[in-house]
């Protein structure tokens, strides 16, 4: 039986699983056909964008419910090793190893967040990148919550005044309210760049500005960190800023796997993919999410979003079908981009265009924000076949709150 091999099960794996599944059932082959087999190092989902919320009770959703009905195969295990000659897979499996041959292989293990050898970093850092990560944090902040009131305990500085830092910074005031941490807060902002939102742009950063200073956040800008301990941080200006919480969101790369692959990648680490998402040096792989780049509109290559791996998963999930039986492919092809960010209790920032034009801010952004966070991006939970296949159509949905923005 042909083997489909999906690695990763983030926006772009999961997509891409039900995808293929999708295209199969379309030409008629069924799932006894054809093995479309999942691996990824958890047994759920995680709406990875929400991680930085107060509330997390519903961003990891299992698997088997969304790959059960439409009869996708799924297993937990770490991938060590892919061979595109051999076009075999190693993963680290119970304790031990196991070797995945296949016939068509799409890698979708995402990005992941940069940790540099600061000390103190891995034993005293917070983040958000992955559920796991997100859930210790809001652990810690609950222990906090019972410890006895103090400067330290109110105090959080996150690191990376990038779209992650910022949504990180503007939300903990409700997370340590959540938390019965209480206040007065300082909550401190820290980034190399000479700005807040450096790579966001300058339409973007008056609305930015306001909204931290509405929100009573303090910022340590062309600094960088040089230590953290357990009292603690310490800058490169000299200052130590006592504190029990980190939280470090500075810096995303793709999966360390892609490297391994020796082929051409770009300044991210992701594979190179053409528009049909199959990577340009590797016979057989087909790449999406994260881990891939692909240029969209004749001039701009994808962003490390779910706005992009979402449908570079569907595409990739209907097309890895079509070369297998040799069937013509769909190019992909997006004509558009925004981003929306949020500020927490202050609102959000919707933004159009690849130079970012501010579109519309404050509590009219919050509300498309929460669409997007809670409704836009979630896969149906009905359980139910027909639905799940259907949702994964190798189409492109339009720009929130547009007419075309549901799919």
């Amino acid at each position: 039986m042909p083997r489909i091999l999906v690695l990763g099960a983030g926006f772009a794996g999961l997509w891409a699983a039900i995808g293929a599944a999708r295209k199969l059932d379309q030409i008629g082959r069924a799932a006894s056909e054809v093995e479309i087999l999942v691996v990824d190092r958890n047994d759920y989902h995680n709406i990875r964008v929400r991680n930085y919320e107060v509330d997390l009770s519903d961003v990891a959703i299992p698997l088997g419910e969304l790959l059960d009905p439409i009869g996708v195969k799924h297993v937990v295990a770490e991938v060590e090793a892919v061979d595109p000659t051999t076009r075999q897979v190693r993963l680290a499996i119970d304790h031990g190893q196991q070797c995945l041959d296949y016939d068509r292989l799409v890698l979708t293990l995402g990005s992941q967040l940069v940790r540099p050898a600061i000390p103190g970093l891995a034993v005293y850092g917070f983040d958000v990148d992955t559920y796991a990560a997100a859930s210790r944090l809001r652990a810690h902040l609950a222990e906090l919550g019972r410890r006895t009131p103090s400067l330290e305990r109110s105090t959080v500085v996150v690191v990376g005044a990038g779209f992650t830092g910022i949504e990180v910074a503007t939300e903990m005031p409700a997370k340590l309210d959540s938390a019965h941490v209480s206040g007065p807060y300082r909550i401190i902002l820290v980034d190399p760049n000479s700005d807040v939102g450096a790579t966001i742009g300058v339409n973007a950063r008056p609305t930015i500005h306001e909204a931290l200073l509405a929100l009573g956040i303090e910022t340590r800008l062309n600094v960088s960190v040089s230590a953290v301990d357990a009292d603690g941080i310490s800058l490169s200006s000299g200052e130590f800023i006592a504190t029990d919480t980190v939280v470090w969101c500075a810096g995303m790369r793709a999966s360390p796997v892609a490297a391994a692959l020796g082929t051409t990648r770009d300044d991210k680490g992701r594979l190179l993919v053409d528009q049909f998402m199959r990577a340009t040096e590797l016979k057989h792989v087909f790449a999406a999410g994260d881990i891939a780049s692909s240029v969209v509109d004749s001039v701009h290559a994808t962003v490390m979003s779910c706005q992009f791996a979402r449908p570079m998963g569907r595409f990739a999930g209907h097309n890895v079908v079509a070369d297998l039986f040799g069937l013509p492919m769909l190019p992909l092809e997006i004509d558009w981009y925004v981003t929306v960010l949020d500020l927490g209790a202050w609102g959000a920032l919707y933004t159009v265009g690849w130079d970012r034009q501010v579109h519309t801010v404050g509590a009219s952004a919050k509300l498309t924000k929460q669409t997007i966070n809670h409704k836009r991006i979630y896969p149906p939970r009905t359980r139910d076949r027909s639905d799940l296949l259907a949702a994964a159509a190798p189409t492109i949905q339009g720009p929130p709150g547009s007419r075309t923005s549901t799919a």
